[in-house]
Protein backbone atom coordinates (compact mmCIF):
# COMPACT_ATOMS: atom_id res chain seq x y z
CA UNK A 1 0.00 0.00 0.00
CA UNK A 2 2.82 2.38 0.85
CA UNK A 3 4.49 1.74 -2.49
CA UNK A 4 1.21 2.38 -4.33
CA UNK A 5 0.70 5.68 -2.52
CA UNK A 6 4.26 6.83 -3.29
CA UNK A 7 3.79 5.98 -6.97
CA UNK A 8 0.46 7.82 -7.06
CA UNK A 9 2.06 10.83 -5.38
CA UNK A 10 4.86 10.87 -7.97
CA UNK A 11 2.38 10.72 -10.86
CA UNK A 12 0.34 13.60 -9.41
CA UNK A 13 3.53 15.64 -8.96
CA UNK A 14 4.53 15.04 -12.59
CA UNK A 15 1.06 16.06 -13.80
CA UNK A 16 1.25 19.24 -11.75
CA UNK A 17 4.66 20.03 -13.28
CA UNK A 18 3.23 19.38 -16.76
CA UNK A 19 0.38 21.83 -16.09
CA UNK A 20 2.68 24.54 -14.74
CA UNK A 21 5.07 24.20 -17.69
CA UNK A 22 2.16 24.39 -20.14
CA UNK A 23 1.00 27.64 -18.50
CA UNK A 24 4.53 29.10 -18.50
CA UNK A 25 5.32 28.40 -22.17
CA UNK A 26 2.28 30.41 -23.27
CA UNK A 27 4.14 33.51 -22.08
CA UNK A 28 7.70 32.45 -22.91
CA UNK A 29 6.81 31.31 -26.45
CA UNK A 30 9.19 28.36 -26.50
CA UNK A 31 8.35 24.83 -27.71
CA UNK A 32 6.36 23.06 -25.03
CA UNK A 33 8.16 19.73 -25.40
CA UNK A 34 11.57 21.41 -25.16
CA UNK A 35 10.49 23.18 -21.98
CA UNK A 36 9.49 19.85 -20.45
CA UNK A 37 12.86 18.29 -21.26
CA UNK A 38 14.68 21.27 -19.74
CA UNK A 39 12.55 21.13 -16.60
CA UNK A 40 13.30 17.42 -16.32
CA UNK A 41 17.03 18.09 -16.62
CA UNK A 42 16.83 20.79 -13.94
CA UNK A 43 14.93 18.47 -11.60
CA UNK A 44 17.59 15.76 -11.86
CA UNK A 45 20.31 18.26 -10.92
CA UNK A 46 18.41 19.32 -7.80
CA UNK A 47 17.41 15.95 -6.40
CA UNK A 48 17.51 12.27 -7.19
CA UNK A 49 14.12 10.87 -8.15
CA UNK A 50 13.20 7.24 -7.65
CA UNK A 51 11.92 6.85 -11.20
CA UNK A 52 12.86 4.17 -13.71
CA UNK A 53 12.01 4.72 -17.37
CA UNK A 54 11.65 1.20 -18.76
CA UNK A 55 11.16 0.15 -22.40
CA UNK A 56 7.92 -1.59 -21.40
CA UNK A 57 6.57 1.68 -19.99
CA UNK A 58 7.30 3.53 -23.25
CA UNK A 59 6.40 0.89 -25.83
CA UNK A 60 3.37 -0.62 -24.10
CA UNK A 61 1.83 2.31 -22.23
CA UNK A 62 2.96 5.56 -23.91
CA UNK A 63 3.59 4.79 -27.59
CA UNK A 64 0.22 3.17 -28.55
CA UNK A 65 -1.96 6.20 -27.67
CA UNK A 66 0.51 8.58 -29.35
CA UNK A 67 0.60 6.56 -32.56
CA UNK A 68 -3.16 5.91 -32.56
CA UNK A 69 -4.05 9.58 -32.05
CA UNK A 70 -1.77 10.68 -34.89
CA UNK A 71 -3.09 8.02 -37.28
CA UNK A 72 -6.71 8.66 -36.21
CA UNK A 73 -6.57 12.28 -37.44
CA UNK A 74 -4.84 11.62 -40.78
CA UNK A 75 -7.04 11.79 -43.85
CA UNK A 76 -6.67 8.50 -45.72
CA UNK A 77 -7.07 10.13 -49.14
CA UNK A 78 -4.31 12.63 -48.42
CA UNK A 79 -2.11 9.79 -47.15
CA UNK A 80 -2.71 7.69 -50.27
CA UNK A 81 -1.78 10.66 -52.45
CA UNK A 82 1.56 11.07 -50.64
CA UNK A 83 2.17 7.41 -49.77
CA UNK A 84 4.99 6.72 -52.30
CA UNK A 85 7.14 9.53 -50.92
CA UNK A 86 6.38 8.55 -47.32
CA UNK A 87 7.19 4.88 -47.92
CA UNK A 88 10.49 5.82 -49.56
CA UNK A 89 11.49 7.72 -46.43
CA UNK A 90 10.14 4.94 -44.23
CA UNK A 91 11.53 1.63 -45.51
CA UNK A 92 14.63 2.49 -47.59
CA UNK A 93 15.18 5.52 -45.35
CA UNK A 94 15.40 3.44 -42.17
CA UNK A 95 17.71 0.89 -43.81
CA UNK A 96 20.01 3.56 -45.26
CA UNK A 97 20.11 5.41 -41.93
CA UNK A 98 21.02 2.18 -40.13
CA UNK A 99 23.87 1.48 -42.56
CA UNK A 100 25.29 5.03 -42.65
CA UNK A 101 25.05 5.68 -38.92
CA UNK A 102 26.32 2.20 -38.11
CA UNK A 103 29.26 2.57 -40.49
CA UNK A 104 30.30 6.01 -39.26
CA UNK A 105 29.90 5.13 -35.59
CA UNK A 106 31.83 1.90 -36.09
CA UNK A 107 34.72 3.89 -37.61
CA UNK A 108 34.73 6.85 -35.22
CA UNK A 109 33.75 5.44 -31.80
CA UNK A 110 34.95 2.55 -29.60
CA UNK A 111 31.84 0.50 -30.44
CA UNK A 112 32.30 -2.85 -32.19
CA UNK A 113 30.72 -3.20 -35.62
CA UNK A 114 27.71 -5.26 -34.44
CA UNK A 115 26.92 -2.73 -31.69
CA UNK A 116 27.45 0.16 -34.09
CA UNK A 117 24.75 -1.16 -36.42
CA UNK A 118 22.47 -1.83 -33.44
CA UNK A 119 22.85 1.86 -32.56
CA UNK A 120 22.15 2.82 -36.18
CA UNK A 121 18.91 0.84 -36.12
CA UNK A 122 17.59 2.14 -32.80
CA UNK A 123 18.30 5.78 -33.70
CA UNK A 124 16.70 5.58 -37.18
CA UNK A 125 13.11 6.32 -36.09
CA UNK A 126 12.05 9.98 -36.19
CA UNK A 127 9.77 11.65 -33.65
CA UNK A 128 8.44 14.97 -34.98
CA UNK A 129 5.98 15.82 -32.19
CA UNK A 130 7.57 19.20 -31.50
CA UNK A 131 7.89 19.96 -35.24
CA UNK A 132 4.28 19.08 -36.08
CA UNK A 133 3.03 21.21 -33.18
CA UNK A 134 5.07 24.11 -34.55
CA UNK A 135 3.65 23.53 -38.04
CA UNK A 136 0.11 23.87 -36.67
CA UNK A 137 0.97 27.03 -34.74
CA UNK A 138 2.63 28.75 -37.71
CA UNK A 139 0.24 27.53 -40.39
CA UNK A 140 2.74 25.48 -42.41
CA UNK A 141 1.45 23.72 -45.55
CA UNK A 142 -0.78 20.78 -44.75
CA UNK A 143 1.06 18.45 -47.12
CA UNK A 144 4.41 19.20 -45.47
CA UNK A 145 2.98 18.36 -42.04
CA UNK A 146 1.52 15.15 -43.49
CA UNK A 147 4.89 14.11 -44.92
CA UNK A 148 6.64 14.66 -41.59
CA UNK A 149 3.96 12.96 -39.51
CA UNK A 150 3.37 10.13 -42.00
CA UNK A 151 7.07 9.31 -42.13
CA UNK A 152 7.24 9.11 -38.35
CA UNK A 153 4.14 6.91 -38.08
CA UNK A 154 5.46 4.26 -40.42
CA UNK A 155 9.17 4.39 -39.65
CA UNK A 156 8.53 3.79 -35.94
CA UNK A 157 7.32 0.29 -36.72
CA UNK A 158 9.93 -0.24 -39.43
CA UNK A 159 12.76 0.83 -37.13
CA UNK A 160 11.62 -1.53 -34.38
CA UNK A 161 11.52 -4.48 -36.81
CA UNK A 162 14.98 -3.65 -38.21
CA UNK A 163 16.33 -3.14 -34.67
CA UNK A 164 15.16 -6.58 -33.56
CA UNK A 165 16.76 -8.22 -36.61
CA UNK A 166 20.08 -6.40 -36.16
CA UNK A 167 20.09 -7.06 -32.40
CA UNK A 168 19.53 -10.78 -32.98
CA UNK A 169 22.45 -10.80 -35.41
CA UNK A 170 24.66 -9.00 -32.85
CA UNK A 171 23.79 -11.51 -30.12
CA UNK A 172 24.21 -14.64 -32.26
CA UNK A 173 27.08 -13.40 -34.40
CA UNK A 174 25.34 -14.52 -37.60
CA UNK A 175 23.15 -12.64 -40.06
CA UNK A 176 21.21 -14.32 -42.88
CA UNK A 177 20.02 -11.72 -45.41
CA UNK A 178 17.27 -13.81 -47.01
CA UNK A 179 15.84 -14.89 -43.67
CA UNK A 180 16.14 -11.32 -42.41
CA UNK A 181 14.17 -9.94 -45.36
CA UNK A 182 11.52 -12.65 -44.94
CA UNK A 183 11.17 -11.85 -41.23
CA UNK A 184 10.95 -8.14 -41.99
CA UNK A 185 8.12 -8.68 -44.47
CA UNK A 186 6.32 -11.13 -42.20
CA UNK A 187 6.44 -8.93 -39.11
CA UNK A 188 5.51 -5.73 -41.00
CA UNK A 189 2.73 -7.22 -43.13
CA UNK A 190 1.35 -9.19 -40.19
CA UNK A 191 1.13 -6.05 -38.04
CA UNK A 192 -0.65 -4.11 -40.79
CA UNK A 193 -3.16 -6.93 -41.36
CA UNK A 194 -3.92 -7.22 -37.63
CA UNK A 195 -4.46 -3.45 -37.41
CA UNK A 196 -6.66 -3.30 -40.51
CA UNK A 197 -8.87 -6.17 -39.35
CA UNK A 198 -9.31 -4.94 -35.77
CA UNK A 199 -9.77 -1.33 -36.86
CA UNK A 200 -12.51 -2.32 -39.31
CA UNK A 201 -14.28 -4.55 -36.77
CA UNK A 202 -14.34 -1.83 -34.11
CA UNK A 203 -15.54 0.71 -36.71
CA UNK A 204 -18.46 -1.61 -37.62
CA UNK A 205 -19.29 -2.09 -33.94
CA UNK A 206 -19.23 1.66 -33.31
CA UNK A 207 -21.63 2.21 -36.24
CA UNK A 208 -24.22 0.07 -34.42
CA UNK A 209 -23.91 1.85 -31.05
CA UNK A 210 -25.11 5.30 -30.07
CA UNK A 211 -23.41 5.91 -26.72
CA UNK A 212 -20.37 8.20 -26.73
CA UNK A 213 -18.97 6.70 -23.53
CA UNK A 214 -18.98 3.16 -24.95
CA UNK A 215 -17.66 4.29 -28.34
CA UNK A 216 -14.79 6.23 -26.73
CA UNK A 217 -13.98 3.19 -24.59
CA UNK A 218 -13.91 0.97 -27.68
CA UNK A 219 -11.34 3.21 -29.38
CA UNK A 220 -9.21 3.06 -26.22
CA UNK A 221 -9.42 -0.73 -26.22
CA UNK A 222 -8.51 -0.69 -29.91
CA UNK A 223 -5.42 1.47 -29.40
CA UNK A 224 -3.91 -0.68 -26.65
CA UNK A 225 -5.45 -4.03 -27.58
CA UNK A 226 -4.19 -3.92 -31.17
CA UNK A 227 -0.62 -3.42 -29.95
CA UNK A 228 -0.85 -6.28 -27.44
CA UNK A 229 -2.46 -8.74 -29.88
CA UNK A 230 0.04 -8.01 -32.64
CA UNK A 231 2.99 -8.40 -30.25
CA UNK A 232 1.57 -11.69 -28.93
CA UNK A 233 1.43 -12.92 -32.53
CA UNK A 234 5.07 -11.76 -33.02
CA UNK A 235 4.10 -9.03 -35.45
CA UNK A 236 4.81 -5.30 -35.32
CA UNK A 237 2.59 -3.78 -32.65
CA UNK A 238 3.33 -0.20 -33.71
CA UNK A 239 2.41 -0.81 -37.36
CA UNK A 240 -0.74 -2.57 -36.18
CA UNK A 241 -1.76 0.51 -34.17
CA UNK A 242 -1.00 2.74 -37.17
CA UNK A 243 -3.29 0.69 -39.41
CA UNK A 244 -6.02 0.48 -36.77
CA UNK A 245 -5.91 4.24 -36.20
CA UNK A 246 -6.09 5.03 -39.91
CA UNK A 247 -9.07 2.73 -40.52
CA UNK A 248 -10.94 3.71 -37.38
CA UNK A 249 -10.32 7.43 -37.91
CA UNK A 250 -11.57 7.36 -41.50
CA UNK A 251 -14.35 4.74 -41.31
CA UNK A 252 -15.44 4.95 -37.67
CA UNK A 253 -16.65 8.61 -37.58
CA UNK A 254 -19.07 7.90 -40.42
CA UNK A 255 -21.16 5.83 -38.04
CA UNK A 256 -20.83 8.18 -35.05
CA UNK A 257 -23.29 10.74 -33.83
CA UNK A 258 -22.11 14.37 -33.71
CA UNK A 259 -21.88 14.21 -29.90
CA UNK A 260 -19.65 11.13 -30.09
CA UNK A 261 -17.34 12.76 -32.63
CA UNK A 262 -16.90 15.84 -30.45
CA UNK A 263 -16.31 13.84 -27.28
CA UNK A 264 -14.00 11.38 -29.03
CA UNK A 265 -11.80 14.01 -30.66
CA UNK A 266 -11.55 15.96 -27.41
CA UNK A 267 -10.68 12.77 -25.51
CA UNK A 268 -7.86 11.76 -27.83
CA UNK A 269 -6.55 15.31 -27.97
CA UNK A 270 -6.25 15.21 -24.18
CA UNK A 271 -4.67 11.74 -24.18
CA UNK A 272 -2.07 12.87 -26.74
CA UNK A 273 -1.29 16.00 -24.73
CA UNK A 274 -0.91 14.01 -21.51
CA UNK A 275 1.18 11.23 -23.06
CA UNK A 276 3.48 13.56 -24.96
CA UNK A 277 3.98 15.65 -21.85
CA UNK A 278 4.96 12.64 -19.75
CA UNK A 279 7.29 11.28 -22.46
CA UNK A 280 9.32 14.47 -22.79
CA UNK A 281 9.37 15.17 -19.08
CA UNK A 282 10.62 11.62 -18.44
CA UNK A 283 13.29 12.09 -21.12
CA UNK A 284 14.66 15.03 -19.19
CA UNK A 285 14.47 13.11 -15.92
CA UNK A 286 16.31 10.11 -17.38
CA UNK A 287 19.31 11.95 -18.89
CA UNK A 288 22.48 11.87 -16.79
CA UNK A 289 24.38 15.06 -17.61
CA UNK A 290 27.74 14.05 -15.98
CA UNK A 291 27.75 10.78 -17.95
CA UNK A 292 27.03 12.64 -21.19
CA UNK A 293 29.86 15.08 -20.53
CA UNK A 294 32.27 12.25 -19.72
CA UNK A 295 31.47 10.60 -23.08
CA UNK A 296 31.25 13.79 -25.13
CA UNK A 297 33.41 12.52 -28.01
CA UNK A 298 31.34 9.40 -28.88
CA UNK A 299 28.16 11.44 -28.40
CA UNK A 300 29.43 14.14 -30.76
CA UNK A 301 30.37 11.58 -33.43
CA UNK A 302 26.94 9.97 -33.04
CA UNK A 303 25.20 13.33 -33.55
CA UNK A 304 27.26 14.07 -36.67
CA UNK A 305 26.60 10.58 -38.04
CA UNK A 306 22.84 10.98 -37.55
CA UNK A 307 22.86 14.41 -39.23
CA UNK A 308 24.88 13.07 -42.18
CA UNK A 309 22.59 10.06 -42.62
CA UNK A 310 19.50 12.25 -42.43
CA UNK A 311 20.83 14.54 -45.15
CA UNK A 312 21.59 11.60 -47.44
CA UNK A 313 18.16 10.06 -46.88
CA UNK A 314 16.21 13.30 -47.24
CA UNK A 315 17.88 14.75 -50.31
CA UNK A 316 18.73 11.43 -51.98
CA UNK A 317 15.34 9.78 -51.57
CA UNK A 318 13.64 13.14 -52.08
CA UNK A 319 15.27 13.35 -55.49
CA UNK A 320 14.04 9.83 -56.29
CA UNK A 321 10.55 10.64 -55.02
CA UNK A 322 10.37 13.75 -57.20
CA UNK A 323 11.01 11.56 -60.25
CA UNK A 324 8.22 9.13 -59.37
CA UNK A 325 5.42 11.11 -57.70
CA UNK A 326 4.27 14.66 -57.09
CA UNK A 327 7.46 16.67 -56.49
CA UNK A 328 8.39 17.81 -53.01
CA UNK A 329 9.77 21.39 -53.13
CA UNK A 330 13.44 21.66 -52.21
CA UNK A 331 12.59 24.14 -49.49
CA UNK A 332 10.42 21.44 -47.90
CA UNK A 333 13.30 18.98 -48.12
CA UNK A 334 15.39 21.34 -45.98
CA UNK A 335 12.62 21.22 -43.37
CA UNK A 336 12.32 17.42 -43.60
CA UNK A 337 16.08 17.16 -43.17
CA UNK A 338 16.34 19.38 -40.10
CA UNK A 339 13.04 18.12 -38.69
CA UNK A 340 14.25 14.54 -38.28
CA UNK A 341 14.09 14.63 -34.48
CA UNK A 342 14.57 11.57 -32.30
CA UNK A 343 12.49 10.78 -29.23
CA UNK A 344 10.58 8.10 -27.38
CA UNK A 345 11.16 5.14 -29.73
CA UNK A 346 14.94 5.62 -29.77
CA UNK A 347 15.04 5.81 -25.98
CA UNK A 348 12.80 2.76 -25.56
CA UNK A 349 14.96 0.65 -27.86
CA UNK A 350 18.16 1.84 -26.16
CA UNK A 351 16.78 0.95 -22.74
CA UNK A 352 15.67 -2.47 -23.99
CA UNK A 353 19.23 -3.54 -24.89
CA UNK A 354 20.05 -6.81 -23.05
CA UNK A 355 22.91 -7.00 -20.55
CA UNK A 356 24.45 -9.76 -22.68
CA UNK A 357 25.86 -7.07 -24.99
CA UNK A 358 28.47 -6.27 -22.34
CA UNK A 359 29.87 -2.94 -21.18
CA UNK A 360 29.34 -1.34 -24.62
CA UNK A 361 25.61 -1.41 -23.89
CA UNK A 362 25.99 1.59 -21.57
CA UNK A 363 27.87 3.58 -24.23
CA UNK A 364 25.11 2.89 -26.79
CA UNK A 365 22.52 4.19 -24.33
CA UNK A 366 24.53 7.31 -23.55
CA UNK A 367 24.96 8.05 -27.26
CA UNK A 368 21.23 7.57 -27.85
CA UNK A 369 20.36 9.98 -25.04
CA UNK A 370 22.86 12.49 -26.41
CA UNK A 371 21.36 12.38 -29.91
CA UNK A 372 17.80 12.72 -28.57
CA UNK A 373 18.79 15.64 -26.38
CA UNK A 374 20.54 17.42 -29.29
CA UNK A 375 17.59 17.03 -31.66
CA UNK A 376 15.13 18.32 -29.06
CA UNK A 377 17.15 21.21 -27.67
CA UNK A 378 18.90 22.38 -30.87
CA UNK A 379 16.99 21.24 -33.94
CA UNK A 380 13.54 21.76 -32.45
CA UNK A 381 14.24 25.28 -31.20
CA UNK A 382 15.78 26.40 -34.50
CA UNK A 383 12.95 25.04 -36.67
CA UNK A 384 10.85 28.20 -36.37
CA UNK A 385 13.61 30.53 -37.68
CA UNK A 386 14.30 28.03 -40.47
CA UNK A 387 10.66 28.01 -41.57
CA UNK A 388 10.56 31.80 -41.62
CA UNK A 389 13.91 32.07 -43.41
CA UNK A 390 12.68 29.68 -46.10
CA UNK A 391 9.39 31.58 -46.35
CA UNK A 392 7.32 28.45 -45.75
CA UNK A 393 5.25 29.40 -42.70
CA UNK A 394 4.52 33.06 -43.34
CA UNK A 395 1.30 34.79 -42.32
CA UNK A 396 -1.08 35.79 -45.10
CA UNK A 397 -0.80 39.59 -45.64
CA UNK A 398 -4.56 39.81 -46.20
CA UNK A 399 -5.25 38.11 -42.87
CA UNK A 400 -2.77 40.39 -41.10
CA UNK A 401 -4.50 43.45 -42.60
CA UNK A 402 -7.90 42.08 -41.58
CA UNK A 403 -6.76 41.44 -38.01
CA UNK A 404 -5.28 44.95 -37.87
CA UNK A 405 -8.49 46.61 -39.01
CA UNK A 406 -10.63 44.46 -36.72
CA UNK A 407 -8.35 45.19 -33.74
CA UNK A 408 -8.55 48.94 -34.39
CA UNK A 409 -12.35 48.75 -34.47
CA UNK A 410 -12.49 46.78 -31.20
CA UNK A 411 -10.06 49.18 -29.52
CA UNK A 412 -12.15 52.25 -30.37
CA UNK A 413 -15.35 50.44 -29.38
CA UNK A 414 -13.82 49.51 -26.01
CA UNK A 415 -12.79 53.14 -25.54
CA UNK A 416 -16.34 54.32 -26.25
CA UNK A 417 -17.78 51.87 -23.70
CA UNK A 418 -15.22 52.95 -21.12
CA UNK A 419 -16.11 56.60 -21.77
CA UNK A 420 -19.79 55.82 -21.11
CA UNK A 421 -18.88 54.03 -17.87
CA UNK A 422 -16.78 56.99 -16.69
CA UNK A 423 -19.64 59.40 -17.35
CA UNK A 424 -22.21 57.12 -15.72
CA UNK A 425 -20.08 56.69 -12.57
CA UNK A 426 -19.45 60.40 -12.25
CA UNK A 427 -15.76 60.43 -13.22
CA UNK A 428 -16.42 62.47 -16.38
CA UNK A 429 -18.46 65.63 -16.85
CA UNK A 430 -21.48 65.76 -19.15
CA UNK A 431 -19.72 68.34 -21.34
CA UNK A 432 -16.58 66.22 -21.88
CA UNK A 433 -18.72 63.15 -22.57
CA UNK A 434 -20.80 65.00 -25.19
CA UNK A 435 -17.65 66.24 -26.93
CA UNK A 436 -15.65 62.99 -26.92
CA UNK A 437 -18.39 60.42 -27.51
CA UNK A 438 -19.35 61.47 -31.09
CA UNK A 439 -15.66 61.46 -32.06
CA UNK A 440 -15.17 57.92 -30.78
CA UNK A 441 -18.39 56.65 -32.37
CA UNK A 442 -17.34 58.18 -35.71
CA UNK A 443 -14.00 56.33 -35.49
CA UNK A 444 -15.79 53.08 -34.62
CA UNK A 445 -18.06 53.50 -37.64
CA UNK A 446 -15.09 54.20 -39.91
CA UNK A 447 -13.24 51.15 -38.59
CA UNK A 448 -16.33 49.00 -39.17
CA UNK A 449 -16.51 50.23 -42.78
CA UNK A 450 -12.85 49.33 -43.26
CA UNK A 451 -13.44 45.80 -41.98
CA UNK A 452 -16.54 45.36 -44.12
CA UNK A 453 -14.74 46.60 -47.23
CA UNK A 454 -12.00 44.02 -46.83
CA UNK A 455 -14.60 41.28 -46.33
CA UNK A 456 -16.25 42.26 -49.62
CA UNK A 457 -12.98 41.96 -51.50
CA UNK A 458 -12.05 38.71 -49.71
CA UNK A 459 -15.32 36.91 -48.91
CA UNK A 460 -13.52 34.01 -47.22
CA UNK A 461 -12.88 36.34 -44.27
CA UNK A 462 -16.58 37.00 -43.82
CA UNK A 463 -17.39 33.31 -44.20
CA UNK A 464 -14.86 32.41 -41.52
CA UNK A 465 -16.21 35.10 -39.19
CA UNK A 466 -19.76 33.79 -39.59
CA UNK A 467 -18.63 30.21 -38.97
CA UNK A 468 -16.76 31.24 -35.82
CA UNK A 469 -19.74 33.24 -34.57
CA UNK A 470 -22.08 30.32 -35.25
CA UNK A 471 -19.84 27.92 -33.32
CA UNK A 472 -19.65 30.34 -30.39
CA UNK A 473 -23.45 30.64 -30.31
CA UNK A 474 -23.80 26.86 -30.30
CA UNK A 475 -21.24 26.54 -27.52
CA UNK A 476 -23.21 29.10 -25.51
CA UNK A 477 -26.36 27.02 -26.02
CA UNK A 478 -24.53 23.88 -24.90
CA UNK A 479 -23.27 25.64 -21.79
CA UNK A 480 -26.79 26.85 -20.96
CA UNK A 481 -28.14 23.29 -21.31
CA UNK A 482 -25.43 21.99 -18.96
CA UNK A 483 -26.46 24.63 -16.38
CA UNK A 484 -30.15 23.76 -16.71
CA UNK A 485 -29.47 20.05 -16.31
CA UNK A 486 -27.16 20.62 -13.36
CA UNK A 487 -29.76 22.78 -11.60
CA UNK A 488 -32.51 20.21 -12.21
CA UNK A 489 -34.51 22.48 -14.54
CA UNK A 490 -34.59 19.81 -17.26
CA UNK A 491 -34.44 16.02 -17.14
CA UNK A 492 -31.54 13.88 -18.34
CA UNK A 493 -33.61 12.69 -21.32
CA UNK A 494 -34.43 16.22 -22.46
CA UNK A 495 -30.84 17.31 -21.89
CA UNK A 496 -29.41 14.51 -24.06
CA UNK A 497 -31.89 15.21 -26.88
CA UNK A 498 -31.21 18.95 -26.92
CA UNK A 499 -27.43 18.54 -26.62
CA UNK A 500 -27.49 16.14 -29.56
CA UNK A 501 -29.20 18.84 -31.63
CA UNK A 502 -26.57 21.40 -30.65
CA UNK A 503 -23.72 18.97 -31.32
CA UNK A 504 -25.10 18.27 -34.78
CA UNK A 505 -24.65 21.95 -35.51
CA UNK A 506 -21.17 22.04 -33.98
CA UNK A 507 -20.10 19.07 -36.08
CA UNK A 508 -21.04 20.80 -39.33
CA UNK A 509 -17.86 21.81 -41.15
CA UNK A 510 -19.39 24.18 -43.68
CA UNK A 511 -21.74 27.13 -43.60
CA UNK A 512 -25.40 26.86 -44.35
CA UNK A 513 -26.56 27.71 -47.85
CA UNK A 514 -28.43 30.90 -46.78
CA UNK A 515 -25.31 32.30 -45.15
CA UNK A 516 -23.28 31.60 -48.27
CA UNK A 517 -25.94 33.32 -50.38
CA UNK A 518 -25.75 36.40 -48.13
CA UNK A 519 -21.98 36.53 -48.57
CA UNK A 520 -22.27 36.18 -52.33
CA UNK A 521 -24.84 39.01 -52.55
CA UNK A 522 -22.70 41.29 -50.40
CA UNK A 523 -19.51 40.61 -52.32
CA UNK A 524 -21.26 41.55 -55.53
CA UNK A 525 -21.24 45.17 -54.31
CA UNK A 526 -18.20 47.23 -55.34
CA UNK A 527 -15.78 48.15 -52.56
CA UNK A 528 -16.11 51.66 -51.22
CA UNK A 529 -13.51 54.16 -50.21
CA UNK A 530 -13.02 52.34 -46.92
CA UNK A 531 -11.15 49.60 -48.77
CA UNK A 532 -7.95 51.56 -48.38
CA UNK A 533 -6.04 50.81 -45.20
CA UNK A 534 -6.26 53.37 -42.44
CA UNK A 535 -3.35 53.87 -40.11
Amino acid sequence: MEQFLSTETLVIELLLIVSLVAIAVRRLRIPYTVALVVVGLLMTTQQSLDLSLTPELILTLLVPPLVFESAFHINLRDLQHNLPGILLLTVPGVLITTLIVGGLVGLLTPLTWPLAFVFGALISATDPVAVVALFRALGAPKRLALLVEGESLFNDGTAIVVFNLVLAAALTGAFHPIAGIADFLRVSAGGLVVGLVLGWLIAQLIARIDDYLIETTLTTVLAFGTYLIAERLHFSGVLAVVAAGLINGNVGPQGMSPTTRIVLFNFWEYVAFLTNSLVFLLIGLQVNIPTLVANWQPVLWAILAVLAARAVVTYGLGWVSNRLTEPIPWRWLHVLNWGGLRGAIALALALSLPAALGPERNLVQVMAFGVVLFTLLIQSTTMKPLLRWLGIATRDPIRIEYETRHARMMAFRAAALHLDAMQRDGFLSEHAWEVLRPQLLARVEQMALNVRALQRVHPELAIEELENARRELLRAQRSALWSLQRDGAISEEVFERLVAEVDAGLAAETMTAPAQAVIQRQTAQPPDKASTPEH
